[in-house]
């Protein structure tokens, strides 16, 4: 859904632009802040099962390292573009920073539409990406993970191509591997399972009754799929869920396990036994406790933002809210949880899995689960406590908490040479 004149980057400049008004910042670190270290975009030619050769797009966008190595993920879509890159990586930074893990900022991305590809395919492309962008990515330098349409087998093979290269195994390169391949336990449910937490914890301090309240989950993927099973065992009633094909509402509640069966076996929600059918745009507008967009960026925008019924927003998607969209919600009294606090658990347990590889470590999922939990509700209790300090709402706070540990280091570190 498109609907706002402002493409990603312009947007992610906006929230950045209202967030240097509140802090008073000099002019010149607004300009480093907004501005990219490095952008590569790489060709990417392959041949096809068939013989015949295609050349795709990639990028690459590292935005702040100012905290640490570059980190983010890459995603393989056809709607793939240079702007949406460039606000993912900026979001990044803000995100880490956020929830003081030693990172900045990247993102990644190929132009492709991975439905048409076989898995040879997918393969070859993501082993070209991975030649053509490996001196720019590293252990301390640039660590990537899996993104949207990208998965463990993504990064094994990422893994793979870049040991080759540099002669030996280097696990630490990427996050969001297979558990063999030095994989984290946990990390593939971490970004839906953290999003839980948060609603979870947001419920708790707005006094709200987790058990039997209506969530709808836009997205029914990586991060959709481990929310609403999270959330189910947490007692919450999850009465629609979509994907790109299409919605289905049950105002009696969904089984999400059932629902991803049936997904499996059939390729789309649609169709679920007992459900209603319904478009996207209804499914976003249905009257409930939470709403929690988990697809693609920039599904509520100033056409639709005046008929969400939800008392709180969780975003588990990156940049689902135009700034637009935002001010309308505000002003309605809906409380939006944003997508650098809400979907902040991948990273997080990414970074978990980096410090195991690189100490040739193994964590058991007790653990992980421990310190994902540990850091989101510590996150969560400061963003809230400075929300309620400065009268800000959530997505202004966490920006200002983000963006102002970022500048702090900016200053710190000095200009070079």
């Amino acid at each position: 859904m498109s609907g706002d004149t402002k493409n990603p980057y312009d947007n992610a400049c906006g929230q950045i632009k209202i967030c240097a008004a509140q802090m008073d910042m000099e002019p010149g670190l607004y300009e480093i802040l907004i501005s990219h270290k490095m952008i590569h975009t790489v060709s990417l030619p392959i041949k096809k099962d068939n013989g015949e050769i295609e050349v795709f797009t990639g990028y690459r966008v590292q935005h702040n390292d100012a905290r640490g190595p570059y980190k983010g993920g890459i995603r393989y879509h056809h709607e793939v573009s240079m702007d949406e890159v460039k606000s993912l990586a900026m979001g990044m930074t803000w995100k880490c920073a956020l929830i003081d893990i030693p990172y900045g900022g990247a993102k990644g991305g190929i132009v492709c539409n991975t439905k048409e590809m076989s898995i040879g395919e997918k393969e070859h492309i993501t082993r070209r990406y991975t030649t053509m962008i490996s001196q720019f990515i590293g252990p301390y330098r640039d660590v990537p993970a899996p993104d949207m349409y990208t998965d463990a087998q993504t990064m094994a093979w990422m893994m793979d191509t870049y040991s080759v290269i540099q002669g030996y195994s280097v696990p630490e390169v990427v996050t969001g591997k297979p558990i063999g391949l030095g994989g984290s336990e946990g990390r593939a449910e971490a970004t839906g399972r953290g999003a839980a937490i948060i609603l979870r914890e947001t419920a708790k301090i707005l006094g709200m009754k987790l058990k039997g309240s209506t969530v709808v989950i836009q997205g029914f993927g990586n991060v959709g799929v481990n929310a609403a099973m999270t959330l189910y065992s947490m007692g919450c009633r999850i009465i629609g869920v979509s994907d790109s094909r299409g919605a289905i509402f049950d105002p009696d509640g969904l089984n999400p396990s059932k629902v991803f069966a049936h997904k499996l076996e059939t390729g789309s929600v649609e169709g679920f036994q007992g459900s209603e059918k319904l478009t996207n745009e209804e499914l976003l507008e249905l009257e409930c406790d939470f709403l929690v967009p988990a697809a693609l960026g920039h599904q509520i925008t100033m056409k639709n933002a005046g008929n969400i019924k939800a008392k709180v927003i969780v975003e588990g998607a990156n940049n689902p809210t135009t700034t637009e969209a935002d001010e309308i919600l505000d002003n309605n009294g809906i409380l939006l949880v944003p997508d650098i606090l809400a979907n902040s658990g991948g990273v997080m347990v990414s970074y978990l899995e980096w410090v195991q590889n690189i100490n040739r470590q193994h964590w058991s999922l007790t653990e992980v689960n421990q310190q994902l939990e540990a850091k989101l509700v510590s996150s969560f209790r400061n963003v809230w406590d400075a929300k309620e300090e400065k009268g800000l709402n959530m997505r202004d706070t966490s920006l200002a908490i983000g963006v102002s540990r970022v500048a702090e280091a900016i200053k710190m570190l000095g200009l070079f040479p």
